[in-house]
């Protein structure tokens, strides 16, 4: 009997012949193959060829299966060879796929079926002839996993769901990679319980699902809500979940405002003694902080360290975040400068959650110093920095320093973008500065930062607003062309603006093209319209309307029975607007302050002035008008 060191020694000096040997071997084989299924083309190609530094005395025995991610897309299988002294060496073996012949590469003693199982060839299997050629149901099952593969492959769910039922039937053992990507294109489309049942068929074939397989499936039911379904998949797996497992439901959990429940998974973590990682602790600090506050949160931050898990950038960005909302902001800034201590350096969100909070509390000084600082320490800003510093300036109207930030940000490598411009727009509307918003609307265009809808819904809001109907109208019809789609709310900026300057025509026409497009009509569009038309006197036409929001299923709101009733009344039809007033009630619209007053206008339109002032008055008693709007009325009788 030789000792490891001796088997060394003969393995070296026989290298070459060792070589030769596993490489006669697998060509072999692949030969017997090809001749059993008839076919006349071989190509095998060995490479990678490393030999052990030692053997057993019965040959090259053992392989050991790669890690399935590594071999997963590869033309390569790779094996292990062990000696007895526990040394190994890597193998890949080669094979490229004629047509549909396939080639297997394998030693004399243990191969792997497609599904992952260990098989040895010293003892005729299900599917493998004791004289080394392969049966047909092996080459059946081959064939059958690598149609399954390509139906997943090209996303033919369904397909592919059938196809693995029938496989199972027939006694196929499905393959675990091509199951669990089936698994996960149901779940990314919400059939969870198709997903399920795909997981019963592969436990039921004999395969063995792995904890990737589980952890899809589990995954699929946290992002489709079904929390309770996730946990019971965890119960029932037949291989022990890892941090990704429990990282996932604790998610889900935190997120749903569980936290309770959450600690209890922890808990039973750790009993299976699945250690928690730097994500799973950040998670639980982050709901801890919502929901108890900071100063809990810090203990369970305690407890990550006393159990050697080191926090990362991401755990102290989340309690900085915490404190801000708590308005600890200067707790948060010493905590800031205190990271480096606990080493970890505060990153550019670090600094941007405090720069918003600075922002917020109007400490524009602080955060221009924090600025600084930042550059200072070689933390470079980020384009959502200095988008935070223009926003708080365009908001407190200091417009001409918000451009001076806007255009130092090349300076720091940072590209403003369209939140960046979108502010400084806003800014000029609102000051109906609109020369100076167009300027800037052509100095993002020529700067390459094309607007979106965000702008021109602003651009088409202050054009409403300031009259110009038909500038916003041209624009509006020149969105598409500028690879910007108008939505719901684009449609009704320019419906309301038409119908307040009596274009109740156009208005009506856009809202043809927004259906055309698509676009559904809420509340606020019949509203705008039937305001207008009531405003128009074309009452008849308001009502046609309004009936048609209720036949789609929108209910009108108070404003949209005013409108109503304000052409009633300005047609002096006062009776009509009253019984408008009734209907408007027993659909459980509670009338408002103005729903009154227009009524009481309308009875006075109609030569009842002294009988309207007495209703104002009781209406005043009874708190229903305030007085202050009761004395406006008076003035207009």
């Amino acid at each position: 009997m030789r000792n490891p060191e001796e088997d060394t020694n003969w393995i070296s000096s026989n290298k070459r012949r060792t070589q030769n040997l596993l490489t006669k071997n697998i060509v072999t084989l692949a030969h017997e193959f090809l001749s059993f299924i008839g076919c006349s083309i071989l190509v095998v190609q060995v490479m990678d060829l490393i030999v052990p530094t030692s053997h057993t005395h019965e040959g090259l025995r053992s392989f050991q299966y790669f890690n399935r991610y590594t071999t997963r897309r590869s033309s390569f299988a790779g094996a292990r060879i062990r000696g007895n002294d526990g040394s190994s060496r890597k193998v890949h073996v080669g094979f490229r796929k004629l047509r549909k012949s396939r080639v297997f590469a394998v030693s004399g003693v243990e191969t792997f079926r497609c599904n992952g199982k260990l098989q040895n060839l010293d003892k005729p299997l299900n599917g493998h002839m004791g004289n080394g050629h392969v049966s047909s149901s092996s080459i059946e099952e081959f064939e059958s996993n690598n149609h399954l593969r390509k139906l997943v492959r090209n996303g033919e769910l369904e397909e592919g769901f059938r196809f693995l039922e029938n496989m199972v039937y027939r006694g196929e053992i499905p393959d675990i990679i091509a199951s669990t990507s089936l698994i996960r294109g149901f779940c990314k489309i919400g059939k969870t319980r198709k997903a399920t049942r795909i997981m019963e068929i592969i436990e039921d074939s004999g395969a063995v699902p792995d904890v990737i397989t589980y952890n899809v499936l589990i995954s699929g039911y946290c992002k489709a809500g079904e929390i309770d379904n996730a946990l019971r998949v965890l119960d029932r797996m037949s291989v022990a979940p890892d941090v990704v497992t429990y990282n996932t439901i604790l998610r889900t959990l935190c997120d749903s405002g569980k936290l309770k429940q959450a600690m209890e998974v922890l808990d039973r973590q750790l009993e299976k003694e699945c250690y928690p990682d730097v994500i799973t602790y950040t998670i639980l600090i982050e709901a801890t902080c919502a929901e108890s506050g900071v100063g809990q949160a810090m203990k369970l931050l305690d407890e990550m360290r006393s159990r050697g898990c080191k926090p990362d950038v991401v755990t102290y960005n989340v309690l900085v975040n915490g404190m801000c909302k708590e308005g600890r902001l200067d707790e948060a800034i010493k905590f800031l400068n205190s990271m480096p201590s606990y080493g970890s350096q505060p990153n550019v969100i670090t600094h941007n959650i405090i720069l918003r909070s600075m922002c917020s509390t109007g400490r524009w000084m602080d955060a221009e110093k924090l600025l600084t600082e930042m550059v200072r320490k070689g933390c470079s800003p980020s384009v959502v920095t200095f988008n935070i510093l223009i926003n708080f300036l365009c908001r407190k109207g200091l417009l001409g320093r918000a451009i001076d930030i806007l255009e130092k940000m090349p300076t720091h490598g940072c590209t403003p973008n369209s939140l960046s411009y979108n502010p400084l727009l806003h800014g000029f509307c609102k000051e109906k500065k609109m020369d100076r918003a167009i300027q800037y609307l052509e100095i993002m265009v020529s700067r390459g930062c094309y607007p979106d809808i965000v702008t021109y819904n602003t651009m088409l809001t202050a054009l409403c607003k300031d009259g110009k109907v038909d500038a916003a109208v041209e624009l509006l019809n020149q969105l598409s062309s500028k690879g910007c789609s108008p939505v719901l709310i684009t449609y009704n900026t320019v419906i309301d603006g038409l119908s307040k300057v009596g274009k109740t025509d156009q208005a009506v026409e856009l809202l043809h093209e927004m259906r055309g497009k698509g676009l559904k009509p809420d509340v606020i569009t019949y509203s705008s319209l039937i305001a207008g038309l009531s405003r128009e006197g074309k009452v008849e036409e308001a009502i046609k309307f309004f009936h048609d929001v209720e036949g789609f299923g929108v209910k009108p709101n108070a404003f949209t029975y005013n409108s109503i009733m304000f052409g009633l009344c300005k047609a002096q039809q006062t009776d009509r607007a009253i019984d408008f007033l009734a209907y408007m009630i027993s659909k459980g619209c509670k009338p408002t302050e103005v729903s009154y007053t227009i009524l009481i206008e309308g009875i006075a339109n109609e030569g009842l002035a002294k009988e309207a002032l007495e209703l104002l008055n009781e209406l005043c008693s009874r708190g229903v008008v305030k007085k202050s709007s009761a004395e406006q009325v008076v003035v207009r009788l």
